[in-house]
């Protein structure tokens, strides 16, 4: 059994991620020569070569800056989707503060691009039971969905009791459409791109997913960043040891493999894989 996955990029530049938030502020950021635009001219680039269409979680700090980069996107046939502005935490920042960074992304977003923004991704997937709220700004901003929810456990992120599949919390019309697990051993595994997928054999995810798709009848997402193609990428040497490991771990392999990856599953953008849980005219 082969199911369409849902291709996700988040885009984000490399003194952007949260691993190097404790030395890298973001007033500091202009200072950081910026290298998402080329990383993600390759992966639009690799996505065209092979007829696939994906969502562009996007920040709207880079889209203010990088406006042609947004219209190419958009022009490939990509779903643009929000990312925030400033790669701030949900759960840190608050309920005003991040109806704010809402606002300000899709003004950006859509200013730049020129479609309808209804996508949103947590930075650090940010988002789950512990900050409802979050769910009714969403909605209430106009958003129809969020990948925001890793149903992992992690030190820096995840809430390993959430539910595993595509839920409307309670009394919303919006979706929260969590990140991809499995489940064995009796917990949830990691299934859905970023560090584990650098790390890990690259057949130890495809066996994962056809075990999905066997076992479970439903599709995959997969998500990850530009920078993590880009073993180029200046070093952070302030940063702790751990956090260097995690973001360098075999970058140099990621655009073999994000090839691979291409080849082996089929892919399409966030909207379409779920577009008859999108449909507007489905009762809540």
């Amino acid at each position: 059994m082969s199911l369409t996955g849902a291709m996700t990029i988040d885009v984000e530049d490399y003194f952007q991620v949260q691993a190097f938030a404790d030395v890298i502020d973001r007033e500091s950021w202009e200072r950081w020569p910026r290298r998402v635009e080329a990383n993600t001219e390759w992966m639009l680039e690799a996505l065209a070569a092979r007829g696939v269409h994906a969502t562009f979680f996007t920040l709207g700090w880079v889209a203010e800056r990088h406006r042609g980069l947004v219209r190419r996107i958009v022009a490939a046939g990509h779903e643009l989707a929000s990312h925030g502005y400033g790669h701030q935490l949900v759960d840190r920042i608050g309920p005003e503060a991040f109806r704010a960074d809402l606002a300000r992304a899709r003004a950006a977003l859509e200013d730049a691009g020129g479609v309808a923004v209804i996508g949103y991704r947590a930075p650090t997937f940010s988002i789950g039971p512990h900050v409802p709220w979050a769910w009714e700004i969403l909605e209430e901003t106009g958003h129809r969905y969020t990948s925001s929810l890793f149903p992992v456990k992690h030190d820096l992120y995840g809430t390993p009791d959430a539910a595993r599949v595509p839920f409307r919390p309670a009394g919303s019309s919006l979706w929260e459409i969590p990140l991809t697990t499995v489940h064995g051993f009796g917990r949830n595994w990691p299934c859905a791109g970023g560090g584990y997928f650098r790390l890990l054999p690259y057949a130890a995810y495809r066996g994962a997913v056809r075990h999905l798709h066997r076992r479970e009848g439903r599709p995959q997402i997969f998500y990850t960043h530009p920078w993590e193609l880009d073993p180029g990428q200046p070093h952070i040497p302030q940063s702790r040891l751990s956090a260097r490991f995690r973001h360098r771990v075999n970058l140099g392999r990621m655009k073999t493999r994000f090839a691979a990856l291409l080849e082996d599953f089929a892919w399409d953008r966030m909207d379409r894989v779920y577009a008859d849980l999108l449909d507007p005219s489905r009762p809540c």
